[in-house]
């Protein structure tokens, strides 16, 4: 949830920033878009896909948009008629989506990784893929792939002014409504994928599943259901039945689905629902019970807990291979624990599935980058679940970098949470890493205006952000027992304070480069670059990195937020931006 930062700079006190105004790319942008039709891509040379993007961005911010989100939470049924209108006004229709093949999944925890582990098996068979997922790192060209690609920037834009011009033509014959953002980018989705012709789609479901924009879908050919947890409380329900329900929500009859292991009261809400549906569910075995000729399997995405998503995949892709190439093979025979829950029934893997698992990328996901003395652990968890699995990995992984050390090692904690996520509870799980430092910033890139358009958002305040990271500081204080101390401290001069006076463990930064910049204390190249440092820290708070300077390597564990660590990896992975 990133926004440009140029008025907190300019600004005499953070607190009373108001909303930055957008970078001059994106005014000029805007204003071109009246000028010609929308049926094609802009005539302004280098700006073609930026002003699709700040186009794009418009659906976060129009009024409209948002009292339409705000009319259909209260009737959520109104969810999916909306967006079979807006699909139709895109030129599309719901049966034409049924010739995507799709393999639909929901879930709290775990569904992008199973998704991911899914496309790139049935790309290793030679399939060409579609893949829709969210949110989106660095670009959100990132949310729409093709072959296990991001789609270009050419390619983006020629399609998103298709979209684009065939819903602002008719805009006028249907109340001025326009689809909100992630409305907008499903309906955008299942175009390219028709465009291009693929072979099979796999869609990752944006929050909950009975009620959630993709679940326009009427005849996909597989679905699955990950592990489930409490999230997004305000829309799907404050209790693991309430969520279940929600999830079973995309069940369709007669269509095979899959659910990893859940809990005894969210099991017995799926079934029931499965039952009402009409639709053969299963229960995934565990990911041992699979033979293989290659010994123990290997997984390309790190953590005990990617094992039930692996095994998710696995029958998935088992069912859609079999009705892709035996479509006359009855589905395939079940068992039944003492629970009562239908079991699948694990299989021989072929080469190429094992080379698919083996293969799997999923950036910032349990995901580790290497820059000499500096190692980042990045993990997007955002979830009390995700988070217990986040501790796990981040002490097993970091032990044996540290093992491989033979001087000292200063572990530091860079961490954000967004929406009404439990932010305190979330870090009490990381108190026993034993940081040296706990660094706290906003899902801010960098405070300059010209931050990518990608990852702005116009639905949340630099007050109210900022204001969060101090919530966020006072927590970890209070789980070490410090309580507040406020004090004089400032990070940048002639500003306000940002953060109170404590101890030299916590510190407050305006923006995600500014934090990475102070805790690698030039030891990354790559962050390093005169042309990216924003300001000059006090020598006072320099002098509290000397662990940080003294030490012979840094561990950096960067996680509550996957806009967070997408906003790092812009940094960390140049590439990424390109």
């Amino acid at each position: 949830m990133m926004v440009c930062m140029l008025r907190v700079l300019q600004s005499g006190s953070v607190f009373a920033t108001r909303l930055p105004t957008q970078p001059r790319v994106c005014r000029l942008a805007r204003l071109s878009v009246r000028a010609y039709s929308t049926k094609t891509a802009p005539h302004i040379p280098g700006m073609e896909y930026q002003d699709a993007i700040c186009t794009l961005n418009t659906l976060q911010t129009n009024a409209s948009a948002l009292e339409q989100v705000r009319r259909e939470r209260s009737h959520p049924q109104q969810q999916l008629q909306a967006m079979r209108g807006f699909l139709e006004r895109a030129g599309l229709t719901v049966e034409e989506l049924n010739h995507l093949n799709i393999i639909h999944v929901t879930g709290t925890k775990g569904k992008g990784s199973t998704c991911a582990f899914s496309e790139q098996i049935l790309r290793s068979y030679g399939f060409r893929t579609g893949f829709y997922s969210s949110p989106h790192l660095v670009q959100v060209r990132e949310r729409i792939r093709i072959n296990g690609q991001p789609i270009g920037k050419e390619l983006f834009t020629k399609y998103f002014w298709q979209v684009y011009g065939r819903l602002d033509e008719t805009k006028d014959a249907h109340g001025g409504t326009m689809p909100a953002y992630f409305r907008f980018l499903t309906i955008l989705a299942f175009h390219v994928f028709l465009q291009e012709k693929v072979d099979l789609a796999v869609i990752e479901v944006g929050i909950g599943g009975a009620y959630d924009c993709t679940n326009i879908i009427s005849r996909p050919w597989v679905c699955g259901i990950s592990s489930l947890g409490i999230d997004h409380t305000q829309i799907l329900g404050d209790t693991i039945e309430k969520i279940a329900w929600q999830k079973g929500g995309i069940f369709k009859p007669g269509v095979p689905a899959f659910t990893t292991k859940q809990p005894e009261n969210a099991m017995t809400v799926l079934k029931d629902r499965a039952k009402e549906i009409g639709c053969p569910l299963q229960v995934c075995p565990d990911l041992e019970d699979y033979k293989a000729d290659c010994g123990p399997l290997r997984l390309g995405l790190a953590g005990l807990h990617q094992h039930c998503n692996a095994s998710l995949a696995l029958q998935l892709t088992h069912v859609w291979l079999q009705r892709r190439c035996l479509p006359d093979k009855s589905f395939p025979s079940t068992s039944v624990e003492n629970t009562g829950a239908p079991q699948a029934t694990p299989f021989k893997l072929s080469p190429i599935m094992v080379k698919g698992l083996a293969d799997t990328e999923w950036p910032g996901r349990n995901q580790t980058l290497k820059h000499g003395a500096v190692t980042y652990f990045l993990d997007g968890a955002h979830t009390m679940r995700s988070m217990q699995a986040c501790v796990q990995w981040f002490r097993e992984t970091a032990a044996q970098h540290e093992r491989n050390t033979s001087g000292s090692v200063a572990r530091v904690l860079l961490f954000n949470a967004t929406g009404e996520r439990d932010s305190a509870a979330m870090l009490k799980l990381l108190v026993p890493c034993q940081f040296d430092f706990a660094v706290f910033c906003p899902n801010i890139t960098e405070a300059i205006a010209s931050c990518n358009a990608d990852q702005q958002n116009f639905n949340v305040s630099v007050e109210n952000m900022l204001t969060r990271c101090l919530d966020n500081e006072r927590s970890w204080h209070l789980h070490h027992g410090r309580g507040d101390n406020p004090g004089p401290q400032l990070l940048i001069p002639d500003s306000l304070p940002l953060v109170p006076e404590k101890k030299a463990d916590t510190l407050v930064f305006p923006c995600i480069l500014s934090a990475l910049q102070w805790i690698t204390q030039g030891r990354d190249s790559v962050l390093a670059d005169p042309a990216k440092r924003v300001f000059t820290v006090k020598p006072s708070i320099t002098a509290k990195a000397a662990p940080l300077c003294d030490a012979d390597e840094i561990h950096v564990l960067i996680t509550g937020s996957l806009h967070l660590v997408g906003g790092a990896l812009k940094h960390l992975d140049p590439a990424s931006s390109k």
